[in-house]
């Protein structure tokens, strides 16, 4: 089965203090690009980290990371993002609803910012200040009975705090992610392939809670359904194809059901 997940479009140019901006069609992000399923782990050619599921729509989805440093090779130009949101796991996805930040390389020279997105719509970025070590912590809610979608995006470290109500027709909540990307970059045509990923390290996530009909729980809850997600960027998708000549694994979770960590991986050697 092929299946790709919602991308989110990035743009990478600084925003001043406190500001927030529409990005152009540049990197994409979101829906999940699986391309295998074995029992409970799928293969992806731009998501690592943990999906739940389950037959009534989520509410919510909270999570917390660590921002980690992007190691950056010269003159080169590599993407990452890390983020928690709603939708966009499901081979039928349409939407996604969620917010993060990125760790990115622009000819050989680390750059981070934060985002949020809700797909189809492009993203929009958000200065809240983002440096390695920095700890994030964010939310995604949706009401839908008022199609309403709160983001809050937090940085724990420095107390600086994004918070954003949103209209959206048509959410998409069968689905709660914790997420470490290879973005997409897609041209005017809406033509996308996954980018180079960044070598970021290891990313740890933690307090991954999400919630549905009143019930809130950590990944591991036996309400739902949880899969692990593994990146494998030597993907060739001829309608998506991955460049992201790397690949990212998420460890097993800890055990408190709600912390995890994803580590970037070297593509083995060839022959």
């Amino acid at each position: 089965m092929v299946k790709r997940l919602v991308p989110l479009l990035i743009c990478v140019a600084a925003l001043s203090a406190g500001s927030a901006a529409a990005a152009p069609p540049e990197l994409r992000l979101g829906i999940q690009q699986a391309l295998l399923v074995r029992g409970g782990t799928e293969t992806s050619a731009n998501w690592a980290g943990y999906a739940v599921t389950h037959r009534k729509p989520f509410a919510s989805v909270t999570g917390k990371w660590v921002q980690p440093a992007a190691t950056c090779a010269d003159l080169s130009s590599t993407y990452s993002a890390f983020w928690v949101g709603l939708g966009g796991f499901s081979k039928s996805s349409f939407a996604v609803e969620q917010t993060g930040t990125l760790a990115n390389c622009s000819a050989g020279s680390p750059y981070y910012t934060a985002w949020y997105e809700l797909y189809p719509k492009p993203p929009v970025l958000v200065r809240i200040g983002v440096r390695p070590g920095n700890t994030f912590s964010a939310t995604v809610s949706v009401s839908r009975r008022t199609k309403t979608v709160v983001i809050r995006l937090k940085n724990v470290t420095t107390g600086k705090l994004f918070t954003k109500k949103l209209r959206m027709a048509r959410p998409d909540l069968e689905s709660a992610e914790w997420v470490a990307e290879a973005p997409s970059g897609c041209d005017y045509s809406g033509n996308c392939s996954t980018l180079p990923l960044t070598n970021f390290g290891t990313v740890a996530f933690s307090h991954a809670t999400a919630t549905v009909q009143g019930h809130r729980g950590r990944i591991s809850d036996p309400v739902w359904s949880a899969t692990t997600i593994e990146l494998h960027g030597d993907q060739n998708d001829p309608v998506h194809p991955s460049q992201a000549g790397a690949n990212a694994i998420p460890g097993a979770l800890g055990s408190d059901g709600g912390s995890f960590a994803v580590t970037w991986q070297p593509l083995p050697p060839v022959g």
